[in-house]
């Protein structure tokens, strides 16, 4: 998940922390969109 942390960094410019609000927010929303894709979105983006 570093490698998409530093990719927002870089190409939108947010914070170490910012990018990972995003990250976190995107799954959330992709897993309550689509709860049956919740077990492939922990495993893209880390479980917590």
């Amino acid at each position: 998940m570093q490698e998409l942390i530093d990719k927002l960094k870089a190409e939108a410019g947010l914070t170490d922390e910012q990018a990972k609000q995003a990250i976190a927010t995107i799954k959330g929303y992709v897993v309550e969109k689509f709860p049956m894709l919740e077990g492939a979105v922990s495993n893209v983006f880390g479980g917590d």
